[in-house]
């Protein structure tokens, strides 16, 4: 595979005719942006089971500035991403923190190979139903993360749906054993808070969130409440200070993980696993940007700086980043024109970072809780259970195997699943399209030449045509409909001008029957193969076998072809006599 190295990021395209109309109209909307990023990267990194907060930021800092500085959309920005929380939090239990920077390093090498090579139009591929499977069911996953924050609750929940909802459904009854008996041991202060600030955030005055961002408002408002009136001591509502201590005040300094070679090799799947929902997230942004602003993104390009960013948070100790939607979208919306909003985002929230990191310390942890739960209720394609019963039933069945085992398993055996789910049925599809079937007399094609009906069919004739796709899911079809027709003609003619593809199992079927008939002194001729079906079948040496002189390209080319071997036949055995 060829591979181009030929690099070619969206921010030096812009710059060639930059303004100072865009860089004001980029210094605002990337301040937004940096304001709306402080809260989410603060709670998508304790979601995602860090016990250093300031990764998040770091991750804001480092990532989205490379995004913006490498990538292929004019106003992508990159950070923490909400659809990684499954994925991470069961890592960093595992295996620790210092696995979310291996997995980032990895991930970032096998993205950025995959724009190299001219890949990124691939994402593409990835049938709608599994990617809004899975996001419906990461959306709910995000919200069981918060529970123990929104709620205030004091104990230690297991980091799957199940174990979560087990807790509250199941106590031990005085003999040991697990009885049903839902019990709820909440901080009502905690829920109040929360839940003040979940409405306030989905409330927010759309006309004052250009400006200033809810989420930051609301965090902002909620710390203030912490500094005047001491919500911790008071109310014992949880702080980022009472569980994290406080915030470092500096970027953190280059350094190689310290994990062994096997930690490394235990980690490769997780972090493929990372690399794909990373690229099919970014570049999804990437294309609702594009519809916002009128552009085109270069795929391949914004995958080698998402490649970038993630290997830079392996070497930084970040965790994985990518394009978001939301944040992308905020920027648009703020004014964004250029990368140069995305590199004042990551500058805005280093600033905070030097500046404010005393104060976070305050910052109630309900808060946070309610940023998250806003996003994941937005992140939700919930819209799309209504329309179920319009969609295809195998579109239905994938749909929910992605959405259930997000929420019940985990992301990647969803993900992988459903795919493998999409691709069977889609060569069910494929397969019922498929058909072979007798053509004494049907007319059908362009032209004269290609039409059967109102020529003779010389005795000893048969003409089949095979229609749609000749794969793997339909070769069988053609062993099938020769059966059914009984005892096997002097010639057959395959009329293959429908046959839109074919594969090696139905190259491996035709040989077969070339082999048959042959074996029973009879022959095979083959009538107008598009130029797929005929290159397949040349590079596969078949045209060698059959004898190009059985192919022909039209039907009475081939009914002429037929009746020569008819009378060659004829006049063979008159000489044998």
């Amino acid at each position: 595979m060829k591979i181009d190295f030929a690099f070619r990021p969206k921010l030096v395209e812009t710059l060639k005719n930059y303004s100072a109309q865009n860089f004001f109209a980029d210094l605002n909307a990337g301040i937004v942006v940096g304001i709306v990023a402080l809260p989410l990267s603060l709670a998508l990194a304790i979601a995602s089971g860090l016990s250093n907060p300031a990764i998040g930021l770091f991750t804001a800092i480092i990532g989205g500035l490379l995004v913006s500085l490498f990538g292929g959309s004019r106003v992508q920005i990159g950070g923490p991403a909400g659809a990684f929380v499954p994925l991470l939090a069961p890592i960093v239990m595992v295996h620790g923190p210092e696995a979310l920077v291996v997995c980032a390093f990895m991930a970032g090498v096998i993205l950025f190979v995959l724009g190299a090579t001219r890949l990124g139009v691939m994402i593409k591929y990835i049938p709608f139903p599994v990617v809004t499977g899975f996001t419906s069911g990461i959306a709910i996953i995000i919200m069981s993360t918060q529970i123990k924050d929104f709620f205030g609750l004091s104990e230690t929940l297991p980091s799957e749906f199940l174990g979560k909802l087990k807790t509250f459904l199941y106590d031990k009854s005085a003999d040991g054993q697990l009885a049903f008996q839902p019990h709820f041991n909440l901080n009502v202060a905690t829920v109040l808070l929360a839940t003040v600030c979940t409405l306030a955030i989905w409330y927010w005055p759309k006309k004052l969130g250009k400006f200033l961002p809810g989420s930051m408002a609301v965090v902002v408002v909620a710390t203030l409440g912490e500094v005047f009136f001491h919500l911790n001591g008071n109310f014992s509502i949880a702080t980022l200070g009472s569980r994290f201590g406080d915030l470092p005040r500096t970027l953190p300094v280059p350094h190689w993980p310290a994990l062994s070679l096997e930690a490394w090799q235990a980690l490769v799947p997780a972090a493929m696993t990372i690399a794909v929902l990373g690229a099919i997230e970014s570049l999804l942004s990437a294309v609702v940007a594009d519809g916002m602003i009128d552009d085109r993104h270069d795929s391949n390009q914004e995958l080698m700086g998402q490649g970038i960013a993630n290997m830079a948070m392996g070497i930084f100790g970040g965790m994985p980043c990518t394009g978001v939607i939301a944040r992308t979208a905020t920027n648009v919306r703020s004014g964004g024109r250029t990368p140069v909003a995305g590199i004042v985002h990551a500058v805005t929230v280093l600033v905070i970072l030097l500046v404010a990191a005393p104060l976070a310390k305050n910052i109630p942890l309900a808060a946070l809780a309610a940023v998250l739960v806003v996003v994941s209720v937005r992140m939700g394609e919930w819209h799309q259970f209504v329309r179920l019963n319009r969609w295809p039933k195998s579109d239905v069945m994938v749909f929910l195997c992605a959405f259930f085992l997000t929420v019940i398993l985990d992301l990647p055996t969803a993900v992988g699943a459903s795919l493998i789910l999409a691709s069977a049925l889609m060569v069910k599809r494929l397969a019922q399209t498929a058909n072979v079937e007798a053509d004494p007399e049907v007319t059908q094609g362009d032209s004269a030449s290609q039409q059967v009906g109102g020529k003779k069919i010389p005795d000893g004739v048969m003409v089949f045509r095979i229609f749609g796709a000749f794969f793997f899911g339909a070769a069988d079809k053609l062993e099938s409909s020769l059966r059914s027709a009984g005892e096997l003609p002097d010639v057959l003619i395959l009329r293959m001008r429908d046959a839109l593809a074919l594969d090696a199992t139905g190259i491996d079927a035709l040989e077969d029957l070339l082999e048959k008939l042959r074996k029973k002194k009879k022959e095979l001729v083959l009538c107008g193969p598009h130029s797929q079906p005929l290159f397949a079948l040349t590079r596969a040496g078949f045209m060698d076998k059959i004898g190009e002189h059985n192919v022909c390209g039209d039907m009475e080319s081939s009914l002429a072809r037929a009746r020569q071997l008819i009378e060659s036949k004829k006049n063979k055995k008159v000489i044998d006599s």
